[in-house]
């Protein structure tokens, strides 16, 4: 079993992200604790109404939505009555036990999962705590209830590592904006939450792994001046589609001024891991790895990703390491200068590193480009053609029907104006 704990400042998005789930038939709901009414007798607002009032009891705590996600292995087939005790024994475990939270079943991945909705606020009005919630009781009750219910251990079953979460399906993106941030959601959900990232760019290193990207815009325009944030699906290239979602119309607000909060708060978190991720990148090299593309699925062994930034003239200038069992990220330089892109070049020819970056940006087979216009050309095709020692680039431009060469081409002669006297 795999919890994954995920804190909000607004409960009606959280509640309405479930509610939403079981309207499109995606997702049913089970049980329900410390509500004056059964969940078959409430609707939408009844629950909200009920939440809201033991919000209000502390207006001074902000972060006051945790939305858990209880997941297994797919081998596993659980009865609805068995993940409602799962979820109270879990719950009771952690110190939630006696707040109100209400049991959802979702069938929109691969794998049985339950997502649990409630508050920190007590009826005294007193918050628990949510510092290291999710690596200290969290994983304690996970081990025991994994003992005690027979469930597929995570350790064993290198679930617990693995990504659940599935990348961006790009195909029903393009129906639309509300697919479009669905599919953003349940990215954000598994990534802003558990990873530890230290900025921006670090962040993106993961979401491109899942087809999203977060960006600022240019230094000049608005949004980056006002530190907004925006959230896009790339396609299989790199290439960004579909509709750009505000941050802020996410429910658990992964906006740029709280993820600023998580670089501080990460950047100590994730020093604890550096020595694993040097440990890997050295075992890759003991194994003298042919070229980049070796190394790179050797680190994949360890189930960590390597993420090459490349600027638009195909120049590798940076790594970063996504590592999935701590759920830390890196920036090459900052493991140390030999793991650094510089050093990482050096280690093999100038040949190799070519033949992985152009594999990095040419994941989808290349479509020679329409004609769009009489006067527009068209890049369409470049190829290498080798000429003793030396290398020579052949670029072909494909052109229009009609077109005729400026040489080629009769000068107009112009006509005198007459003047009168």
């Amino acid at each position: 079993m795999v919890a994954r704990i995920n804190t909000g400042k607004n409960i009606s998005k959280t509640l309405n992200y479930n509610e939403q789930k079981v309207k499109e038939g995606k997702a049913e709901i089970l049980s329900s604790s410390g509500f004056v009414k059964e969940f078959q007798q409430m609707n939408f607002y009844d629950k909200l109404n009920h939440f809201q009032r033991t919000v209000a009891l502390n207006e001074r705590v902000t972060t006051n939505t945790v939305h858990i996600s209880l997941n297994f292995d797919p081998s596993e087939n659980i009865a609805g009555d068995r993940l409602i005790e799962i979820a109270n024994v879990y719950m009771q475990k952690i110190g939630f036990g006696n707040q109100p939270y209400l049991v959802y079943r979702h069938f929109d991945a691969g794998h049985p999962h339950i997502h649990i909705v409630s508050t920190n606020i007590q009826l005294d009005g007193k918050r628990i705590s949510m510092h290291n919630l999710g690596r200290n009781e969290s994983e304690s009750a996970r081990r025991q209830i994994e003992i005690d219910f027979n469930l597929v251990k995570a350790d064993t079953r290198k679930i617990l590592y693995s990504p659940i979460v599935i990348p961006v399906n790009v195909q029903k993106v393009r129906y639309g904006k509300s697919e479009t941030k669905r599919a953003i959601t349940n990215v954000l959900m598994h990534v802003v939450n558990q990873y530890l990232y230290s900025s921006l760019a670090e962040l993106n290193a993961v979401l491109k792994l899942y087809n999203v990207v977060a960006e600022t815009g240019s230094r000049n325009s608005k949004m980056y001046k006002g530190k907004g944030l925006v959230y896009r699906v790339l396609d299989s290239q790199g290439n960004k589609i579909g509709t750009p979602i505000k941050a802020s119309a996410f429910y658990m607000r992964p906006t740029l001024l709280n993820l600023e909060n998580k670089f501080q708060e990460n950047q100590d978190s994730k020093m604890v891991f550096k020595s694993r991720i040097r440990t890997s990148i050295d075992w890759a090299f003991s194994k003298r790895p042919q070229d980049l593309t070796a190394f790179i699925k050797a680190l994949e062994k360890e189930n960590i990703n390597t993420v090459l930034r490349i600027g638009k003239e195909g120049v590798f200038y940076g790594i970063t390491y996504v590592d999935h069992r701590t759920k830390s990220v890196f920036n090459g330089s900052e493991i140390g200068k030999l793991y650094s892109a510089k050093a990482i070049q050096e280690k093999f020819t100038s040949s190799k590193i070519e033949k992985a970056v152009v594999a990095e940006r040419q994941k989808a087979d290349f479509q020679e480009p329409e004609w769009s216009g009489p006067v527009k050309t068209e890049k369409c095709k470049q190829d290498k053609m080798k000429t003793g020692d030396s290398t020579t680039s052949i670029t072909i431009v494909k052109m229009p029907p009609d077109y005729i060469p400026k040489e080629l081409k009769k000068r107009k002669r112009k006509k005198r104006k007459k003047i009168s006297i």
